[in-house]
């Protein structure tokens, strides 16, 4: 049960993180990635499984605007919006003794506001070397085990990123990515923090087939 419930907590706060919130709609391609959990059992008797399907994706207008409201409540500029990956949970269990099924999706995103790059940021990612391997052995051990592919963890993605002041180690801040992902995403962010780049145009509801 309380795997389950920091699972659901934790969700939210990658959500917040961002600009992020649930998703629906339009459909797209595949994701470029995705991720399966294991499965859970519920304090109801049914079972709950987490899948995370990864960008980058242009973000819908919503979220965009919703970064813009963000930005500007900082005192900030909104230079670009990026969806980052999807949560999609799946519960299966009985509701009025007949079978049920529930679920939905929230979107982790990241607002490109025209921070300053912080002056610390060989500090922060120096705390973050140091925490990596007890970072993943906590996650593992409430999520199920840390991702790999042949045999290489996957890495650990700031949501937003060091350089512009994100938390080392927050556990709402950091999500598992596989390395090819994790090389676009890299290569992704000075983009969105540039002026007129394409991070900020609009893209779909749903930007990514199942």
């Amino acid at each position: 049960m309380k795997a389950i419930l920091h699972a659901a907590s934790t969700a939210f706060a990658l959500a917040l993180v961002g600009c992020g919130s649930a998703t629906g709609g339009t459909l797209g391609k595949p994701a470029m990635a995705k991720w399966v959990g294991p499965v859970f059992g519920t304090p109801d008797g049914g079972q709950l499984r987490t899948t995370l399907y990864y960008g980058p994706w242009q973000c819908s207008a919503a979220f965009l605007s919703r970064c813009e409201s963000k930005c500007a409540a900082q005192g900030h500029a909104l230079m670009g919006c990026m969806w980052l990956a999807d949560i999609k949970a799946d519960w299966q269990g009985r509701y009025l003794f007949m079978p049920a099924e529930a679920g939905g999706r929230m979107a982790i995103t990241h607002c490109c506001c025209d921070y300053p790059k912080v002056a610390d940021g060989e500090w922060r990612r120096n705390t973050w070397q140091s925490a990596r391997e007890s970072f993943r052995r906590k996650w593992s051990s409430e999520f199920g085990d840390w991702p790999k592919t042949s045999g290489e963890n996957w890495a650990g993605h700031h949501i937003f990123d060091l350089a512009h002041g994100g938390a080392p180690t927050a556990a709402s801040n950091v999500i598992p990515v596989p390395g090819d992902v994790h090389k676009v995403f890299t290569n992704e962010y000075p983009a969105c923090y540039a002026p007129g780049g394409r991070w900020l145009t609009p893209g779909p509801e749903r930007p990514y087939v199942d």
